[in-house]
């Protein structure tokens, strides 16, 4: 039996670039260098068949031991809630109301890329407190 090596977290959206570059910042991911023989992504693109040109992009943690998180075009806009979503680990090992702080500011930086905040799971004696949000084009994800 085969193992798993490696996983890349596959995203739908209608602008790739522009949705990379919102997980870039809220991850500390970067954008690979282009492929060899190109001095940048855009160059790279300019060379694709018209139709071709925009419809990827990509990021990766800097550090190697994150996912690769790769973005492709598709016609259809984004219609029922993802059956798969990011949990976004910002509080992990805190509690209480120290949780909930690191957790709010997240929320407030993130808003200020372009996400957008849809509510606030309290703790409740069993769970922690959670922030459930939405990127730049609606994908569901958590601060955790």
């Amino acid at each position: 039996m085969t193992s798993v090596r490696q996983v890349q977290v596959t995203f739908d959206c209608a602008d790739p670039e522009r949705v990379a570059r919102f997980w870039c910042e809220v991850l500390g991911y970067v954008v690979p260098p282009p492929p060899e023989g190109f001095a940048s992504w855009d160059e790279f693109d300019r060379s694709l068949p018209e139709d071709r040109q925009g419809s990827a992009f990509a990021c990766v943690d800097p550090t190697g031991v994150g996912p690769r998180l790769f973005f492709q075009r598709v016609p259809e806009g984004k219609v029922v809630k993802n059956r798969v979503h990011l949990d976004v680990r910002v509080g992990t090992g805190l509690v209480g109301d120290e949780r909930l702080a690191t957790l709010e500011a997240e929320r407030d930086r993130l808003v200020a890329l372009g996400a957008t905040h849809v509510r606030t799971l309290y703790a409740d004696g069993i769970e922690e407190s959670c922030v459930c949000m939405q990127d730049v084009e609606g994908n569901e994800f958590d601060l955790d």
